[in-house]
């Protein structure tokens, strides 16, 4: 994205760094991303848009999308694994080799809408893994809950006519992307909350709002935008999580995927930019998926 800007390459090593310090990485399968197929991107994007995405890439310097969304000679690299990693973590999940799985990956995607990108985000990575779920192993139920300070603006547009998609999420508002608080879907429980909001709001939420909307609609696989600019420590929003809501979260939709009659969680990064409070996040979230 250039120098300086948040959506850096030391998340991911902070995030690994962490993992190893809280010793938690002895306990994990660590695996590498393949890249996403355009046929891959294409159930969550029009294909024109996957092509003219892929033929935008600079061959020298950084190429501004937005003011907020730059790509280098790299970036497409690094998009198309974070797309493959969805797409990989749900055919591991479903072939039943591992129980749930997180894709520690960059670029974010949850901004990325059907036919734009913005908001550091190229690709939906979340919506091409649901897409792989249900078009390629045959789920008729899924779920994806959206912890990040910013809606996911890109995944409530892709899925808004989808009532297979329930999509719950929570974020700060009015705040960037400036959506999500009016009108949404019937089978999308979007709660913005403002400025300020602290952890015991936010199990309010997930106890009050979430949870009997989720348990009706019963997912046969729960994914999550798994953003940890809630923090309090991130400056990024001005939300109050700290990483006890993370892991309380997160203990709340395993028990939910027991409940419906399966364990299996995808989880995928989003945000995230204050690299200490991020990777302690990460590994409270890690840890709970992990049984540790």
């Amino acid at each position: 994205m250039g120098a300086h800007h948040p959506e850096c390459p030391d998340r991911l090593s902070a995030i690994n760094d962490r993992l190893i310090a809280a010793g938690l990485d002895m306990f994990l399968n660590f695996i590498d991303a393949p890249a996403a197929t355009v046929e891959n991107l294409s159930r969550a994007h029009p294909r024109e848009y996957v092509e003219e995405t892929l033929a935008a890439v600079p061959e020298h310097g950084i190429h501004h999308l937005d003011p907020d969304t730059a790509m280098c000679p790299n970036t497409m690299k690094a998009a198309l694994r974070s797309a493959g990693a969805g797409v990989h973590a749900v055919d591991l999940v479903m072939r039943g080799e591992v129980e749930n799985a997180f894709c520690a990956v960059r670029p974010p995607g949850h901004h990325a809408e059907r036919t734009k990108a913005m908001g550091f985000c190229f690709f939906n990575n979340v919506a091409v893994a649901i897409r792989h779920a249900l078009e390629v192993h045959g789920l008729q139920r899924v779920a994806i809950i959206d912890f990040d300070v910013h809606h996911g603006n890109g995944t409530e547009d892709i899925f808004r006519d989808d009532p297979r998609v329930m999509m719950a999420s929570i974020f700060q508002h009015p705040f960037y992307p400036y959506s999500g608080a009016d009108n949404p879907a019937p089978h999308m429980v979007n709660v913005p909350v403002p400025a300020g909001t602290r952890g015991e709001a936010f199990r309010e939420v997930v106890n009050g709002k979430w949870m009997p909307a989720l348990r009706q609609h019963r997912p046969e696989m729960i994914f999550i935008s798994a953003g940890f600019d809630a923090h309090y420590e991130d400056d990024m929003g001005s939300l109050g999580l700290v990483e006890a809501d993370y892991a309380w979260v997160t203990k709340q939709l395993k028990e939910l995927a027991e409940e419906c009659g399966h364990r299996r969680i995808v989880s995928l990064l989003e945000g995230g930019y204050a690299l200490s409070s991020l990777a302690r996040s990460v590994a409270a979230h890690v840890k709970v998926l992990a049984d540790l």
